[in-house]
């Protein structure tokens, strides 16, 4: 198999450029080194991928079902919208990993790092949630009032999160909670930027100093990374990045 010449053909596919979509079904990729490969789209279906190197591969849309990625090295790689269902990702590296609206229903997550890995909109089945990563521990302390801060319309916003605050974090740094008490309103150099901000995804929803803002409907589950609730991160820094 000449694997470059097939990453070479799918790219011109990719490019709408003739060449042809990369068939890599079931094929033996046992500790091959695709870092930075442009897989997006590829059928990899059953592939042997055991100990392969994918870190900041870009593998969006990919068809990874059955695949065989143990030990893989996938950190910084891109699986976003990726079929990985009854994949196996054992001890595989998804550090930083991208799996937004991925599907890792039946896939076995034992012992994967996950850290840092953007879960937002995959599927993932409950249970293996239960039994393989209770280890996690919340980004954000269990129990008390703590300081956090969030991105609004371009500025800072620094909350206060009270101790009676449901909250919670997935696998990343970013937290949710059910209420906080803003403290100040900054522009990213600190200086005062007014005494209201409006939300990013609900212009109903404002940020007004002193008040404390509150949703009705924060969802519990941990593992739901973007759903409802006041989302923040605990140092300002973080915010000031985040876009």
């Amino acid at each position: 198999m000449d694997l470059k010449k097939i990453l070479d053909e799918h790219l011109l596919w990719l490019n709408g450029e003739g060449g042809s979509r990369a068939n890599l079904r079931g094929a033996d990729l046992f500790g091959a080194n695709l870092s930075d490969a442009n897989l997006s789209d590829a059928n990899l279906f059953g592939a042997n991928l055991r100990g392969a190197n994918l870190s900041n591969a870009d593998l969006r849309d990919a068809d990874l079902r059955c695949a065989d990625l143990r030990c893989a090295d996938l950190f910084g790689a891109n699986l976003r919208g990726a079929n990985l269902s009854d994949a196996n990702l054992c001890n595989a590296d998804l550090f930083g990993a991208n799996l937004r609206d991925a599907n890792l229903r039946n896939a076995d997550l034992r012992n994967a790092d996950l850290r840092r890995a953007d879960l937002c909109g995959a599927s993932i089945d409950q249970m293996m949630w239960n039994i393989y990563t209770v280890f996690y521990p919340l980004q954000c302390p269990e129990s008390g009032s703590y300081i956090g801060y969030k991105k609004a319309s371009g500025l800072v916003v620094e909350l206060e999160i009270p101790a009676d605050a449901r909250r919670a974090s997935a696998t990343s740094r970013k937290c949710r909670a059910s209420k906080a008490k803003v403290l100040s309103i900054t522009d990213i150099n600190g200086n005062p930027a007014g005494g209201q901000v409006k939300s990013n995804y609900d212009p109903d929803f404002v940020y007004t100093i002193g008040e404390t803002v509150e949703v009705s409907d924060f969802d519990d589950d941990r593992w739901n990374e973007c759903s409802t609730g006041i989302h923040h991160f605990i140092t300002r820094a973080e915010a000031v990045i985040y876009e």
